[in-house]
């Protein structure tokens, strides 16, 4: 709309759900010929960038691929970048109460792009290539994986039903952690060196595992499942200051041990769900006992 002086104004709207959270969709309303508030435009300038940061990682790969072989890091630290605005859009935008059905799609074409496809193309020219065929069906799982997994998420997002979610949990690997656990082999390879870390089978197999990963029905930990004590808060605060200075120090075996933590700590968020799903399914107190009949009448001194 061009903001012409005879349009209507604009009305708000009921609230719905999009994708990546509890959507307020209320249209922002025009000012001073129908001008958009930074507010509105920040969230989604901010999925723009990660979505041309995941690509340029590919530019970057391609470039290594033919040329002298150094754009690999920046490939990494591309699609790495591209992980960390998508963190931080969603959170942009609720506190600025700018969320919209547009930015929430435009939010999981990015992903889909940024965590899919640029990952398999990236992993493709780096070891996949070397088997032409079964490296290429391995990068189209992982790439096909990935969007279907966005699009369970955004199909499931109007169902009230939910009970990983309710439970604090997420169904299956996100995208973003997907794509980073996908390019282990490739930290490991740049940190030590060993062409091993590189063998196009080994790759293959790797990705094909984590794109199933991404799609399944396992229960995994969420940000909002992570709850430390307060006994130990200034230790997590700590341990957080130390990974930091770990990831500009020491960046690649730091990624490394931050994929081992999160696939070690897979199994005991199945084991978590499953004991509040034993919690949900058992009787409530006193339900299922057996109910205590009246006494007998004992005759006792007028």
């Amino acid at each position: 709309m061009n903001g012409a002086e005879d349009d209507p104004p604009i009305e708000p709207g009921p609230a719905r759900l999009g994708p990546k959270a509890s959507e307020d969709e209320l249209p922002v309303m025009r000012r001073f010929g129908g001008g958009l508030t930074l507010r509105a435009v920040l969230p989604n300038a901010i999925t723009a960038a990660a979505l041309c940061s995941g690509l340029t990682g590919v530019r970057f790969a391609i470039g290594a691929a033919y040329g002298d072989g150094g754009g690999w890091q920046k490939a990494l630290f591309a699609i790495l970048l591209a992980g960390l605005l998508d963190g931080i859009d969603g959170r942009i935008a609720r506190l600025l109460k700018a969320q919209s059905r547009f930015g929430a799609e435009l939010d999981s074409l990015a992903d889909s792009l940024s965590f899919g496809m640029a990952p398999a193309l990236v992993l493709f020219l780096w070891s996949l290539q070397g088997l032409p065929r079964i490296g290429w069906f391995a990068s189209l799982a992982f790439a096909i994986c990935c969007a279907l997994r966005l699009a369970r998420f955004n199909a499931r997002i109007d169902v009230d039903e939910q009970p990983h979610k309710s439970a604090g949990f997420l169904t299956g690997v996100p995208a973003p952690v997907g794509a980073g656990l996908a390019f282990l082999p490739m930290y490991l390879w740049i940190a030590t060196g060993e062409p091993l870390f590189r063998e196009p089978w080994l790759v293959a197999i790797w990705l094909a595992a984590i794109a199933f990963l991404m799609i399944s029905n396992l229960a995994t930990l969420s940000w909002k499942s992570i709850r430390p004590r307060r006994s130990i808060r200034l230790a997590a605060i700590a341990l957080a200051g130390l990974l930091f200075a770990a990831l500009l120090t020491e960046p690649w075996w730091t990624l490394a041990a931050i994929c081992v933590v999160y696939l070690a700590l897979m199994p005991l968020a199945v084991a978590n769900y499953a004991k509040v799903r034993r919690l949900r399914a058992a009787p409530a107190d006193g339900a299922g006992e057996r109910p205590i009949e009246p006494a007998a009448a004992i005759p006792g001194p007028k």
